[in-house]
């Protein structure tokens, strides 16, 4: 029963998206709300999934593994509805369409808009790189992807959450600029989940180490 109720709980923030559209309980920029709940949800999804781990070696819980890949890929979902609130909002909205939607003109002049945006502004070039992250995480995230990757270089390539949780830490500050209270925080908590990884990291390398007669 466990894992539906944290399916569950991990839609509430869809959730209380769509009710507060519904009951327009939003801001006076109610796009800014959406865009900055489904980008704090995202940070907050992938410190839940990077916990995942230390709370097991530490407790002892070998059960929390089972919800990784899970947090993780809510993680991805939040952060790619994040990323076409950008892309629908900012640049597509944005745009003229003379020749019609889905004229290959259009869609040429739309691919420009993006990159041109991602290649000038720095904070979405370091948000972006954090989704491409997600990305290579949620498409190796399978049973068979393990099986053909093989562990070794499936945890190799999934090391790459720490790379996202970085530059989402990063494209935060850099778009806050001024009160990087809150960004500050994520930034703290990636910082120590790291550090755990590589102080456990170290610390298992020296116990298996033989030492010498």
């Amino acid at each position: 029963m466990l894992k539906p109720a944290v399916f569950l709980a991990a839609l509430g923030p869809l959730g209380w998206l769509l009710w507060a559209a519904y009951t327009g309980n939003f801001s006076a920029d109610p796009l800014a709300d959406i865009t900055h709940e489904t980008g704090d949800w995202t940070l907050r999804f992938l410190c839940i999934t990077l916990a995942v781990t230390p709370l097991r070696r530490v407790i002892g819980w070998n059960g929390a593994i089972r919800f990784r890949r899970m947090l993780g890929l809510f993680a991805f979902f939040y952060g790619t509805l994040h990323l076409l609130i950008y892309l629908i909002a900012d640049r597509y909205a944005s745009l003229d369409f003379p020749n019609g939607i889905l004229a290959w003109q259009s869609v040429r002049a739309f691919a420009a808009s993006v990159w041109a945006d991602i290649y000038k502004r720095p904070f979405i070039t370091v948000g972006f790189t954090a989704w491409l992250c997600m990305l290579s995480l949620a498409l190796t995230s399978t049973a068979g992807m393990i099986r053909r990757l093989g562990g070794k270089r499936w945890n190799q390539l999934h090391a790459l959450i720490y790379v996202a949780a970085t530059a989402g830490v990063v494209h935060y500050w850099w778009l806050v600029k001024a009160d990087v209270r809150r960004p500050a925080t994520y930034a703290a908590i990636v910082f120590v989940l790291l550090s755990f990884r590589v102080v456990w990291g170290f610390t298992s390398g020296s116990r298996a180490t033989p030492r010498p007669a």
